[in-house]
């Protein structure tokens, strides 16, 4: 019996919108992944300078976002316990919620870059069966370093090629402060709950 090969999404999600929607998709097709798990992350430590959406909100956008597809599940393990929150950490808990399943970790080329300064990079790759890099079109990604940092991190490694959809969690919030429209960014579910909510002080065209 083959194993099931799962996921792992992680973000702020503040709010998600069609771009994640759009990349998860890509994500689980092009890495065969028979499920993804959407890790929200409660206190991001590279964001402690901005404002971030209450938890509650982002955790009810998260689940309008991705209920209606069966390949796609909201994961708490980073909200169940307290901070700080390390990967090698929350890799070691899902595994631990599914024994027998290959992990998959995901991550973007510029993470990929800085990886040997995360906390305890080798037992990160240990804890994962390989790590997803979801890479743009222009993305030139030079590991002759890395492979200096770690030499075992090559062999790990399998490539998303994301499509270039210039939509950023944070565009979309300046957009709504300034009244701009932001309704074919999110899916209906979402846009609806935070205009139902009151979130980011939108208001929107009449």
């Amino acid at each position: 019996m083959e194993k099931e090969r799962i996921g792992i999404f992680g973000g702020t999600f503040d709010p998600p919108h069609l771009g994640h929607l759009i990349l998860a998709c890509e994500i689980r097709s092009q890495l065969n992944l028979d499920r993804l798990l959407w890790v929200l992350t409660p206190d991001p430590p590279h964001k402690q300078d901005q404002t971030i959406t209450p938890l509650k909100h982002r955790l009810a956008m998260v689940h309008l976002a991705i209920n209606d597809n069966p390949f796609f599940e909201l994961s708490q393990v980073e909200i169940d316990r307290e901070g700080p929150h390390y990967t090698v950490d929350t890799l070691h808990l899902i595994k631990e919620k599914y024994p027998n399943a290959d992990l998959v970790y995901l991550m973007g080329g510029d993470s990929l870059h800085n990886f040997p300064t995360w906390h305890r990079p080798e037992d990160i790759l240990k804890a994962c069966h390989e790590i997803g890099v979801m890479r743009r079109p222009d993305d030139l990604l030079d590991l002759s370093e890395l492979d200096i940092a770690i030499p075992s991190l090559r062999s790990k490694l399998r490539y998303v090629d994301a499509p270039l959809l210039e939509i950023a969690s944070r565009q979309i919030r300046l957009r709504a402060t300034e009244g701009r429209p932001i309704r074919y960014y999110l899916s209906d579910a979402v846009y609806n709950y935070l205009q139902k909510e009151g979130l980011y002080d939108f208001k929107p065209l009449v």
